[in-house]
């Protein structure tokens, strides 16, 4: 080889070592950066699952059948979602507060499903805490979380093994920290906003809402009713979990963790907040929403949700097979069209309608 020719080479070679390195130190300095980031999120989170604790009174957690308490991870477990109606303009205080929504999820680690099932607000049902039927929004009103916890096992006839409940500054904070949610909005509608003070425009079509038209979607009702506003929040809800498990939104996570540990309670420790991360490793979990039937009801003057016993029962079948406390309704998988299985015995229902909302 000639000298000139060799020195070209030895330039060459150098320049390629020296752009491998500068790889390298580029992909090092990244790994470090991401592990940094993944220290001081998982720092920031554990502060911030201290500052959302708050246990309810006189209350012991569930077992399993074998005296150990569940793990979200591996065990069947219920969780109450409670939007309570307040914000910092409102300053009404958690305790005076009405649950503006009620959601109840039940996770099957082993079917990988999630039922979620919207409770109307106006629902009349008996309250514990004060011993008489009462619309379930007034039950946070009477005796806060204990006692909408109580109400919903009441009605329900299920454990509710955690809460979690939020205000309206949560869900504003979370949504914008996530950068907003694809959704279907299927009206024209000016609502109130956060403050009573203030109106949202809402526009009709699937768009992208920022955390307050979010939240006026959740809220409005006025063009429908009850059962559709509780769909809209299942379709929220969904919404976020979806925009939350995009690779966007990794660097996000720090701001839905200090909208979170400032605006939320919840009975949930550290290392059982780990443990349902795990149970979304491998994809998100199939989710199937429910509502309950039932019709206005102004007999006494004042206005309530009165629901449909059959269909109320129905529902308490599906939750409570879901959760494992009774026999499968449907050998290895509840989510049939009906949710329950036909006697073989019985004759069908020439006058029966499929519920196809879950």
């Amino acid at each position: 080889m000639k000298r000139n020719e060799y020195r070209k080479s030895k330039r060459k070679s150098s320049k390629t070592r020296l752009v491998l390195k500068i790889g390298l130190a580029m992909t090092v300095a990244a790994l470090f950066a991401v592990g940094i980031y993944g220290v001081t999120l998982h720092k920031k989170a554990e502060l911030a699952a201290d500052r959302a604790y708050e246990a309810i009174p006189d209350r012991t957690p569930r077992k399993t059948d074998n005296e150990t308490h569940i793990q979200p991870a591996k065990d069947n477990v219920s969780v109450l979602l409670i939007g309570v109606d307040d914000s910092d303009d409102r300053q009404q205080g958690d305790s005076n507060s009405r649950a503006d929504a009620l959601l109840v999820a039940t996770l099957n680690p082993k079917l990988k499903t999630v039922k979620l099932l919207s409770i109307p607000r106006d629902s009349y049902v008996y309250i514990p805490e004060v011993d008489y039927k009462d619309k379930i929004t007034h039950a946070n009103a009477y005796g806060g979380t204990k006692a909408t916890v109580e109400t919903v096992e009441e009605m329900l006839d299920i454990p509710i093994d955690y809460y979690l409940k939020t205000n309206f500054n949560a869900f504003i904070d979370v949504v914008d920290a996530l950068g907003g949610v694809e959704v279907e909005v299927p009206y024209e509608r000016i609502e109130k906003d956060e403050t009573d003070a203030g109106t949202i425009h809402l526009m009709p079509g699937l768009q992208t809402l920022d955390g307050r038209y979010a939240l006026a979607l959740a809220r409005t009702r006025k063009l429908d009713n009850d059962i559709e506003r509780g769909k809209r929040q299942q379709m929220i809800i969904q919404a976020m979990m979806e925009k939350a498990k995009s690779p966007a939104a990794i660097t996000k996570f720090g701001d839905v963790i200090d909208a979170l540990g400032n605006n939320i309670k919840t009975n949930m420790q550290y290392n059982e907040m780990l443990s349902f991360l795990e149970y979304a490793k491998g994809g998100m979990p199939a989710v199937d929403t429910l509502t309950i039937e039932g019709d206005d009801d102004w007999s006494t003057g004042v206005y309530y949700w009165k629901l449909n016993e059959e269909d109320l029962q129905q529902k308490r079948l599906i939750l409570q097979s879901h959760l494992g406390l009774i026999s499968p309704l449907v050998p290895d998988d509840d989510r049939s069209v009906s949710g329950l299985e036909e006697p073989a015995d019985s004759e069908p229902d020439d006058g029966s309608t499929d519920d196809t909302e879950y």
